[in-house]
């Protein structure tokens, strides 16, 4: 597990690893089909395509659904930005100001299987977590260090979610 930034502004980021015993096209299978995300999330519901498309490819927008303790029940437009077969599959959650987060995998071909790298970093756009920084600047980094946290989570849960299902098949 890496961890990088303390402050929103530096666009903070949590990225696990995990070696998985099959071979990169099955990961890539499931990292790059959005509907098995929320399987393996805690605070994401459900997903589906906008504008037509069916299928990871650069540009292509979905809506998340998404509930948390805290937060509440909010939804998001993403958009892929990264799309390599095998290799990465990465996507923005759009803002007004920009990116309020970019979500990214990143596989590898080794030792008989796949390394698979999941990362998520912070803005640098505008988010749900800026109006809890607004309100109580002196606690900027505590928000977003249970931010991270929440997120290391969610990653680690995905992780072992992708894992289990590449390896049964």
């Amino acid at each position: 597990m890496e961890w990088t930034g303390a402050r929103y502004a530096d666009s903070p980021e949590v990225r696990l690893r995990t070696w998985i015993g099959a071979p990169p096209r099955r990961v890539w299978e499931l990292v790059s089909d959005i509907a098995v995300m929320p399987t393996a999330s805690a605070e994401l519901r459900s997903v589906e395509w906008l504008d037509g498309a069916t299928a990871a490819a650069p540009g292509a927008r979905f809506r998340g659904h998404n509930r948390n303790d805290v937060l509440g029940e909010w939804q998001t437009i993403s958009e892929v930005v990264e799309c390599l077969p095998d290799t990465a599959f990465a996507w923005q959650v759009q803002g007004p100001e920009g990116p309020m987060a970019t979500w990214r995998f990143e596989l590898a071909a080794g030792d008989g299987g796949t390394e698979l790298v999941h990362a998520g970093r912070m803005g640098p756009g505008r988010s749900g977590l800026s109006a809890a920084i607004d309100r109580m600047p002196h606690k900027e980094q505590k928000i977003v260090h249970n931010r991270l946290c929440e997120w290391e989570r969610s990653i680690a849960a995905t992780l072992e979610n992708i894992k289990r299902r590449a390896e049964a098949a």
